[in-house]
Protein backbone atom coordinates (compact mmCIF):
# COMPACT_ATOMS: atom_id res chain seq x y z
CA UNK A 1 0.00 0.00 0.00
CA UNK A 2 2.81 2.40 0.86
CA UNK A 3 4.49 1.58 -2.44
CA UNK A 4 1.24 2.40 -4.27
CA UNK A 5 0.95 5.73 -2.52
CA UNK A 6 4.47 6.63 -3.61
CA UNK A 7 3.59 5.92 -7.25
CA UNK A 8 1.79 9.01 -8.56
CA UNK A 9 0.26 7.01 -11.41
CA UNK A 10 -1.15 4.22 -9.24
CA UNK A 11 -4.91 3.93 -9.33
CA UNK A 12 -5.60 6.75 -11.77
CA UNK A 13 -8.51 6.33 -14.17
CA UNK A 14 -6.92 5.85 -17.58
CA UNK A 15 -10.29 6.17 -19.31
CA UNK A 16 -10.51 9.83 -18.25
CA UNK A 17 -6.89 10.35 -19.26
CA UNK A 18 -7.71 8.86 -22.67
CA UNK A 19 -10.65 11.23 -23.15
CA UNK A 20 -8.43 14.14 -22.12
CA UNK A 21 -5.67 13.23 -24.59
CA UNK A 22 -8.11 12.72 -27.47
CA UNK A 23 -9.89 16.03 -26.88
CA UNK A 24 -6.67 18.02 -26.41
CA UNK A 25 -5.09 16.44 -29.48
CA UNK A 26 -8.12 16.91 -31.70
CA UNK A 27 -8.48 20.45 -30.37
CA UNK A 28 -4.91 21.27 -31.43
CA UNK A 29 -5.53 20.00 -34.98
CA UNK A 30 -8.55 22.30 -35.24
CA UNK A 31 -6.56 25.27 -33.90
CA UNK A 32 -3.98 24.47 -36.58
CA UNK A 33 -6.72 24.49 -39.23
CA UNK A 34 -8.21 27.75 -37.91
CA UNK A 35 -4.92 29.66 -37.72
CA UNK A 36 -2.72 28.31 -40.50
CA UNK A 37 -1.86 30.44 -43.49
CA UNK A 38 -0.91 29.29 -46.97
CA UNK A 39 2.69 29.09 -45.85
CA UNK A 40 4.39 25.80 -45.00
CA UNK A 41 3.43 24.33 -41.62
CA UNK A 42 6.12 24.53 -38.96
CA UNK A 43 4.69 23.18 -35.71
CA UNK A 44 7.80 24.35 -33.82
CA UNK A 45 7.22 27.95 -34.84
CA UNK A 46 6.06 29.29 -31.47
CA UNK A 47 5.17 32.65 -32.98
CA UNK A 48 2.09 31.06 -34.55
CA UNK A 49 -1.10 30.30 -32.67
CA UNK A 50 -0.85 26.57 -33.29
CA UNK A 51 2.81 26.66 -32.23
CA UNK A 52 1.99 28.47 -28.99
CA UNK A 53 -0.87 26.07 -28.28
CA UNK A 54 1.48 23.12 -28.80
CA UNK A 55 3.90 24.64 -26.30
CA UNK A 56 1.08 25.07 -23.76
CA UNK A 57 0.04 21.46 -24.34
CA UNK A 58 3.60 20.26 -23.68
CA UNK A 59 3.71 22.35 -20.50
CA UNK A 60 0.62 20.48 -19.32
CA UNK A 61 2.87 17.47 -18.67
CA UNK A 62 4.76 19.01 -15.70
CA UNK A 63 1.47 20.53 -14.48
CA UNK A 64 -0.18 17.11 -14.47
CA UNK A 65 2.79 15.52 -12.68
CA UNK A 66 2.73 18.30 -10.10
CA UNK A 67 -1.02 17.85 -9.50
CA UNK A 68 -0.68 14.07 -9.18
CA UNK A 69 2.29 14.42 -6.80
CA UNK A 70 0.06 15.42 -3.87
CA UNK A 71 -2.40 13.02 -2.29
CA UNK A 72 -6.12 13.57 -1.95
CA UNK A 73 -5.92 14.70 1.66
CA UNK A 74 -3.66 17.60 0.62
CA UNK A 75 -6.37 19.09 -1.61
CA UNK A 76 -9.00 18.80 1.11
CA UNK A 77 -6.72 20.28 3.79
CA UNK A 78 -5.64 23.29 1.73
CA UNK A 79 -8.84 23.89 -0.27
CA UNK A 80 -9.64 27.07 1.65
CA UNK A 81 -6.09 28.39 1.15
CA UNK A 82 -6.27 27.83 -2.60
CA UNK A 83 -9.62 29.63 -2.67
CA UNK A 84 -8.29 32.65 -0.77
CA UNK A 85 -5.26 32.83 -3.08
CA UNK A 86 -7.45 32.91 -6.18
CA UNK A 87 -9.77 35.52 -4.63
CA UNK A 88 -6.72 37.65 -3.86
CA UNK A 89 -5.50 37.26 -7.46
CA UNK A 90 -8.91 38.33 -8.80
CA UNK A 91 -8.76 41.45 -6.61
CA UNK A 92 -5.15 42.16 -7.51
CA UNK A 93 -5.94 42.12 -11.21
CA UNK A 94 -7.79 45.46 -10.98
CA UNK A 95 -4.67 47.55 -10.21
CA UNK A 96 -2.11 45.28 -11.92
CA UNK A 97 -3.97 43.51 -14.72
CA UNK A 98 -3.63 43.93 -18.46
CA UNK A 99 -6.65 45.01 -20.47
CA UNK A 100 -7.45 42.92 -23.56
CA UNK A 101 -10.62 43.42 -25.65
CA UNK A 102 -12.07 45.77 -23.05
CA UNK A 103 -11.62 43.45 -20.06
CA UNK A 104 -8.90 43.74 -17.44
CA UNK A 105 -8.66 40.00 -16.80
CA UNK A 106 -5.01 39.05 -17.41
CA UNK A 107 -1.70 39.26 -15.62
CA UNK A 108 1.06 40.04 -18.09
CA UNK A 109 4.41 38.24 -17.67
CA UNK A 110 6.50 39.43 -20.59
CA UNK A 111 5.23 37.65 -23.69
CA UNK A 112 2.85 35.46 -21.67
CA UNK A 113 -0.47 36.36 -20.05
CA UNK A 114 -2.40 34.42 -17.42
CA UNK A 115 -6.10 34.74 -16.73
CA UNK A 116 -6.84 33.91 -13.06
CA UNK A 117 -10.56 33.44 -13.80
CA UNK A 118 -9.70 30.21 -15.64
CA UNK A 119 -8.07 28.78 -12.49
CA UNK A 120 -10.72 30.13 -10.11
CA UNK A 121 -13.26 27.51 -11.20
CA UNK A 122 -11.14 24.59 -9.94
CA UNK A 123 -10.35 26.23 -6.61
CA UNK A 124 -13.95 27.34 -6.09
CA UNK A 125 -15.00 23.72 -6.66
CA UNK A 126 -12.46 22.64 -4.04
CA UNK A 127 -13.67 25.26 -1.54
CA UNK A 128 -17.32 24.33 -2.08
CA UNK A 129 -16.50 20.63 -1.64
CA UNK A 130 -14.63 21.46 1.58
CA UNK A 131 -17.59 23.44 2.92
CA UNK A 132 -20.32 20.94 2.00
CA UNK A 133 -18.37 17.89 3.20
CA UNK A 134 -18.12 19.19 6.76
CA UNK A 135 -20.01 16.77 9.03
CA UNK A 136 -21.65 19.65 10.88
CA UNK A 137 -22.85 21.30 7.68
CA UNK A 138 -26.59 21.11 6.98
CA UNK A 139 -27.54 22.55 3.60
CA UNK A 140 -31.21 22.76 4.55
CA UNK A 141 -30.43 25.64 6.93
CA UNK A 142 -30.70 29.10 5.38
CA UNK A 143 -27.50 30.34 7.06
CA UNK A 144 -25.55 27.46 5.51
CA UNK A 145 -27.10 28.11 2.11
CA UNK A 146 -25.87 31.70 2.38
CA UNK A 147 -22.35 30.42 3.11
CA UNK A 148 -22.44 28.23 0.00
CA UNK A 149 -23.81 31.06 -2.15
CA UNK A 150 -21.04 33.34 -0.86
CA UNK A 151 -18.33 30.84 -1.84
CA UNK A 152 -19.85 30.57 -5.33
CA UNK A 153 -20.72 34.19 -6.07
CA UNK A 154 -17.72 36.01 -4.56
CA UNK A 155 -15.36 35.06 -7.43
CA UNK A 156 -18.24 35.43 -9.91
CA UNK A 157 -18.86 39.04 -8.85
CA UNK A 158 -15.16 39.88 -9.10
CA UNK A 159 -15.08 38.39 -12.60
CA UNK A 160 -18.17 40.36 -13.65
CA UNK A 161 -16.43 43.56 -12.57
CA UNK A 162 -13.46 42.91 -14.91
CA UNK A 163 -15.86 42.83 -16.90
CA UNK A 164 -16.10 39.22 -18.09
CA UNK A 165 -19.75 38.18 -17.64
CA UNK A 166 -19.30 35.06 -19.78
CA UNK A 167 -16.78 33.51 -17.38
CA UNK A 168 -18.93 34.54 -14.40
CA UNK A 169 -21.96 32.81 -15.92
CA UNK A 170 -20.25 29.44 -15.43
CA UNK A 171 -20.64 29.70 -11.66
CA UNK A 172 -24.34 28.95 -12.06
CA UNK A 173 -23.20 25.37 -12.75
CA UNK A 174 -22.48 24.95 -9.04
CA UNK A 175 -26.23 24.96 -8.36
CA UNK A 176 -26.29 21.47 -9.89
CA UNK A 177 -23.78 20.45 -7.22
CA UNK A 178 -25.87 22.03 -4.47
CA UNK A 179 -28.96 20.25 -5.76
CA UNK A 180 -27.12 16.92 -5.68
CA UNK A 181 -26.21 17.60 -2.05
CA UNK A 182 -29.77 18.33 -0.98
CA UNK A 183 -30.60 21.92 -1.96
CA UNK A 184 -34.26 22.19 -2.85
CA UNK A 185 -35.18 22.36 -6.52
CA UNK A 186 -37.08 25.57 -5.78
CA UNK A 187 -33.92 27.60 -6.35
CA UNK A 188 -33.36 26.12 -9.81
CA UNK A 189 -37.06 26.43 -10.67
CA UNK A 190 -37.06 30.05 -9.47
CA UNK A 191 -33.90 30.81 -11.47
CA UNK A 192 -35.26 29.16 -14.62
CA UNK A 193 -38.57 31.01 -14.29
CA UNK A 194 -36.76 34.32 -13.76
CA UNK A 195 -34.62 33.83 -16.86
CA UNK A 196 -37.70 32.87 -18.89
CA UNK A 197 -39.63 35.96 -17.76
CA UNK A 198 -36.56 38.10 -18.43
CA UNK A 199 -36.26 36.83 -22.01
CA UNK A 200 -40.00 37.04 -22.70
CA UNK A 201 -40.07 40.60 -21.36
CA UNK A 202 -37.34 41.55 -23.84
CA UNK A 203 -39.18 39.76 -26.65
CA UNK A 204 -42.69 41.07 -25.98
CA UNK A 205 -41.92 44.32 -24.21
CA UNK A 206 -42.70 45.34 -20.63
CA UNK A 207 -46.36 46.29 -21.09
CA UNK A 208 -47.33 43.22 -23.14
CA UNK A 209 -45.52 40.85 -20.77
CA UNK A 210 -47.18 42.52 -17.79
CA UNK A 211 -50.68 42.05 -19.29
CA UNK A 212 -50.09 38.43 -20.37
CA UNK A 213 -48.50 37.24 -17.12
CA UNK A 214 -51.02 38.96 -14.87
CA UNK A 215 -53.91 37.61 -16.95
CA UNK A 216 -52.58 34.06 -16.59
CA UNK A 217 -52.03 34.43 -12.84
CA UNK A 218 -55.49 35.93 -12.39
CA UNK A 219 -57.10 32.98 -14.17
CA UNK A 220 -55.13 30.57 -11.95
CA UNK A 221 -56.15 32.47 -8.80
CA UNK A 222 -59.82 32.50 -9.79
CA UNK A 223 -59.67 28.74 -10.44
CA UNK A 224 -58.01 28.08 -7.06
CA UNK A 225 -60.59 30.22 -5.27
CA UNK A 226 -63.35 28.35 -7.11
CA UNK A 227 -61.89 25.03 -5.95
CA UNK A 228 -61.00 26.14 -2.42
CA UNK A 229 -63.76 28.61 -1.68
CA UNK A 230 -63.61 31.62 0.56
CA UNK A 231 -61.46 29.74 3.06
CA UNK A 232 -58.58 29.64 0.57
CA UNK A 233 -58.91 33.37 -0.17
CA UNK A 234 -59.05 34.23 3.54
CA UNK A 235 -55.81 32.44 4.37
CA UNK A 236 -53.79 33.16 1.19
CA UNK A 237 -54.74 36.64 0.06
CA UNK A 238 -51.39 38.03 1.29
CA UNK A 239 -49.48 35.43 -0.79
CA UNK A 240 -51.55 36.35 -3.83
CA UNK A 241 -50.82 40.04 -3.27
CA UNK A 242 -47.09 39.39 -2.81
CA UNK A 243 -47.03 37.34 -6.04
CA UNK A 244 -48.64 40.17 -8.02
CA UNK A 245 -46.33 42.76 -6.49
CA UNK A 246 -43.17 40.67 -6.94
CA UNK A 247 -43.87 39.83 -10.58
CA UNK A 248 -44.77 43.43 -11.36
CA UNK A 249 -41.54 44.72 -9.86
CA UNK A 250 -39.51 42.03 -11.66
CA UNK A 251 -41.05 42.79 -15.06
CA UNK A 252 -40.62 46.54 -14.80
CA UNK A 253 -37.17 46.05 -13.25
CA UNK A 254 -36.20 43.91 -16.24
CA UNK A 255 -37.27 46.65 -18.61
CA UNK A 256 -35.34 49.27 -16.65
CA UNK A 257 -32.15 47.18 -16.47
CA UNK A 258 -32.36 46.26 -20.14
CA UNK A 259 -32.78 49.86 -21.28
CA UNK A 260 -30.57 51.66 -18.77
CA UNK A 261 -27.94 49.20 -17.46
CA UNK A 262 -27.23 46.98 -20.46
CA UNK A 263 -24.91 48.50 -23.03
CA UNK A 264 -26.05 48.78 -26.63
CA UNK A 265 -23.99 45.81 -27.84
CA UNK A 266 -25.58 43.63 -25.13
CA UNK A 267 -29.07 44.68 -26.26
CA UNK A 268 -28.12 44.08 -29.88
CA UNK A 269 -26.98 40.53 -29.13
CA UNK A 270 -30.25 39.66 -27.38
CA UNK A 271 -32.33 41.21 -30.15
CA UNK A 272 -30.42 39.38 -32.88
CA UNK A 273 -30.78 36.08 -31.00
CA UNK A 274 -34.53 36.58 -30.45
CA UNK A 275 -35.07 37.58 -34.08
CA UNK A 276 -36.07 41.14 -33.22
CA UNK A 277 -33.26 42.47 -35.35
CA UNK A 278 -31.46 41.08 -38.38
CA UNK A 279 -27.84 42.16 -38.45
CA UNK A 280 -25.47 39.83 -40.27
CA UNK A 281 -22.84 42.49 -40.89
CA UNK A 282 -22.25 44.01 -37.46
CA UNK A 283 -23.27 42.65 -34.05
CA UNK A 284 -24.67 39.41 -35.52
CA UNK A 285 -21.76 38.84 -37.89
CA UNK A 286 -19.91 36.34 -35.66
CA UNK A 287 -22.95 34.14 -35.07
CA UNK A 288 -24.06 34.31 -38.70
CA UNK A 289 -20.65 33.33 -40.06
CA UNK A 290 -20.28 30.61 -37.42
CA UNK A 291 -23.65 29.04 -38.31
CA UNK A 292 -22.79 29.28 -42.02
CA UNK A 293 -19.42 27.61 -41.41
CA UNK A 294 -20.90 24.73 -39.39
CA UNK A 295 -23.71 24.08 -41.88
CA UNK A 296 -21.31 24.12 -44.83
CA UNK A 297 -19.62 20.96 -43.55
CA UNK A 298 -22.59 18.76 -44.34
CA UNK A 299 -22.55 15.17 -43.14
CA UNK A 300 -18.86 14.26 -43.43
CA UNK A 301 -17.15 17.65 -43.72
CA UNK A 302 -14.77 19.09 -46.28
CA UNK A 303 -11.69 17.39 -44.88
CA UNK A 304 -8.80 18.49 -42.68
CA UNK A 305 -7.32 21.85 -43.82
CA UNK A 306 -9.91 22.03 -46.63
CA UNK A 307 -12.38 24.37 -44.98
CA UNK A 308 -12.57 27.31 -47.35
CA UNK A 309 -14.60 29.51 -44.96
CA UNK A 310 -12.12 28.75 -42.18
CA UNK A 311 -9.18 29.49 -44.49
CA UNK A 312 -10.83 32.75 -45.53
CA UNK A 313 -10.84 33.86 -41.89
CA UNK A 314 -14.50 34.83 -42.08
CA UNK A 315 -15.28 33.83 -38.47
CA UNK A 316 -13.69 36.21 -35.94
CA UNK A 317 -11.98 34.51 -32.98
CA UNK A 318 -12.45 31.15 -34.67
CA UNK A 319 -9.43 29.64 -32.93
CA UNK A 320 -10.84 30.52 -29.48
CA UNK A 321 -14.56 30.77 -28.67
CA UNK A 322 -15.69 29.66 -32.14
CA UNK A 323 -13.34 26.70 -32.58
CA UNK A 324 -16.29 24.31 -32.86
CA UNK A 325 -17.23 25.94 -36.18
CA UNK A 326 -13.95 24.60 -37.59
CA UNK A 327 -14.97 21.12 -36.44
CA UNK A 328 -18.32 21.52 -38.17
CA UNK A 329 -16.85 22.65 -41.48
CA UNK A 330 -13.91 20.26 -41.80
CA UNK A 331 -15.31 17.19 -40.01
CA UNK A 332 -19.01 17.62 -40.68
CA UNK A 333 -21.99 16.43 -38.67
CA UNK A 334 -20.33 13.10 -37.91
CA UNK A 335 -17.14 14.69 -36.56
CA UNK A 336 -19.11 17.28 -34.55
CA UNK A 337 -21.28 14.53 -33.08
CA UNK A 338 -18.18 12.55 -32.14
CA UNK A 339 -16.75 15.53 -30.25
CA UNK A 340 -20.00 16.02 -28.34
CA UNK A 341 -20.18 12.29 -27.57
CA UNK A 342 -16.60 12.34 -26.23
CA UNK A 343 -17.44 15.25 -23.95
CA UNK A 344 -20.61 13.54 -22.72
CA UNK A 345 -18.74 10.28 -22.09
CA UNK A 346 -16.10 12.16 -20.10
CA UNK A 347 -18.74 13.93 -18.03
CA UNK A 348 -20.69 10.71 -17.48
CA UNK A 349 -17.48 8.96 -16.40
CA UNK A 350 -16.76 11.72 -13.87
CA UNK A 351 -20.29 11.46 -12.44
CA UNK A 352 -20.02 7.65 -12.23
CA UNK A 353 -16.66 7.80 -10.47
CA UNK A 354 -17.94 10.52 -8.14
CA UNK A 355 -20.75 8.26 -6.98
CA UNK A 356 -18.20 5.57 -6.03
CA UNK A 357 -16.50 7.92 -3.53
CA UNK A 358 -17.17 7.01 0.09
CA UNK A 359 -15.78 10.42 1.06
CA UNK A 360 -18.10 13.40 0.47
CA UNK A 361 -15.27 15.75 -0.45
CA UNK A 362 -14.25 13.70 -3.49
CA UNK A 363 -17.84 13.16 -4.57
CA UNK A 364 -18.80 16.84 -4.32
CA UNK A 365 -15.67 17.99 -6.12
CA UNK A 366 -16.35 15.45 -8.88
CA UNK A 367 -19.84 16.83 -9.38
CA UNK A 368 -18.32 20.30 -9.51
CA UNK A 369 -15.98 19.22 -12.31
CA UNK A 370 -18.79 17.51 -14.25
CA UNK A 371 -21.10 20.53 -13.87
CA UNK A 372 -18.46 23.02 -15.01
CA UNK A 373 -17.57 20.94 -18.08
CA UNK A 374 -21.23 20.37 -18.94
CA UNK A 375 -22.03 24.08 -18.66
CA UNK A 376 -18.99 25.10 -20.76
CA UNK A 377 -19.70 22.59 -23.52
CA UNK A 378 -23.43 23.35 -23.67
CA UNK A 379 -23.08 27.15 -23.70
CA UNK A 380 -20.13 27.24 -26.09
CA UNK A 381 -21.64 24.91 -28.69
CA UNK A 382 -25.05 26.55 -28.27
CA UNK A 383 -23.37 29.90 -28.98
CA UNK A 384 -21.55 28.59 -32.05
CA UNK A 385 -24.67 27.12 -33.67
CA UNK A 386 -26.79 30.19 -32.85
CA UNK A 387 -29.00 28.80 -30.08
CA UNK A 388 -27.47 31.05 -27.41
CA UNK A 389 -26.08 34.60 -27.47
CA UNK A 390 -22.36 35.21 -27.73
CA UNK A 391 -21.03 35.22 -24.16
CA UNK A 392 -17.36 34.47 -24.75
CA UNK A 393 -16.53 31.25 -22.96
CA UNK A 394 -14.07 28.64 -24.31
CA UNK A 395 -14.71 25.05 -25.33
CA UNK A 396 -12.78 22.90 -22.79
CA UNK A 397 -9.46 21.45 -24.07
CA UNK A 398 -10.24 22.79 -27.57
CA UNK A 399 -10.12 26.57 -27.53
CA UNK A 400 -6.85 28.42 -28.02
CA UNK A 401 -5.25 29.76 -24.85
CA UNK A 402 -2.82 28.62 -22.19
CA UNK A 403 -4.87 29.77 -19.20
CA UNK A 404 -7.97 27.94 -20.41
CA UNK A 405 -6.09 24.71 -21.18
CA UNK A 406 -4.12 24.74 -17.92
CA UNK A 407 -7.20 25.65 -15.88
CA UNK A 408 -9.23 22.74 -17.26
CA UNK A 409 -6.24 20.41 -16.93
CA UNK A 410 -5.84 21.27 -13.24
CA UNK A 411 -9.60 20.97 -12.71
CA UNK A 412 -9.72 17.48 -14.24
CA UNK A 413 -6.50 16.03 -12.82
CA UNK A 414 -7.25 17.08 -9.26
CA UNK A 415 -10.34 14.91 -9.59
CA UNK A 416 -8.28 12.10 -11.13
CA UNK A 417 -5.96 12.29 -8.12
CA UNK A 418 -8.88 12.30 -5.65
CA UNK A 419 -10.37 9.31 -7.45
CA UNK A 420 -7.07 7.40 -7.47
CA UNK A 421 -6.66 7.83 -3.70
CA UNK A 422 -10.27 7.26 -2.71
CA UNK A 423 -9.55 3.77 -1.32
CA UNK A 424 -6.81 4.62 1.17
CA UNK A 425 -6.41 8.35 1.72
CA UNK A 426 -9.59 8.82 3.70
Amino acid sequence: MRQEKNNIFAGIDWTLVFFYLILVGFGWFNILAASISDEQINILDFNTKYGKQLLWILLCVPIIIFVLFFNAKFYERFASIFYLIVIFSLILIFPLGKEINGAKAWFNFGSMSLQPAEFAKAFTALALAKLLSDRQYNLSLVKNQIKAFTVIFLPAILIVLQPDPGSALIYLAFFLVLNREGLTLNYIIFGTASISIFILTIFWGTNTMFIWLFSIITVIVIYLIYRGGKRLLRFNWHKILITYLGLGLFIFGTGFVYENVFKQHHRDRFEVLLGLKIDNKDIGYNSYQSELTVSSGGLTGKGFLNGDITKGDFVPEQHTDYIFSTVGEEWGFLGSSLVIILFMLMIARIVYLSETHANKFGRIYGYGVASILFFHVTVNIGMVIGLLPTVGIPLPFFSYGGSSLWGFTILLFIFIRLDAHKTYDW
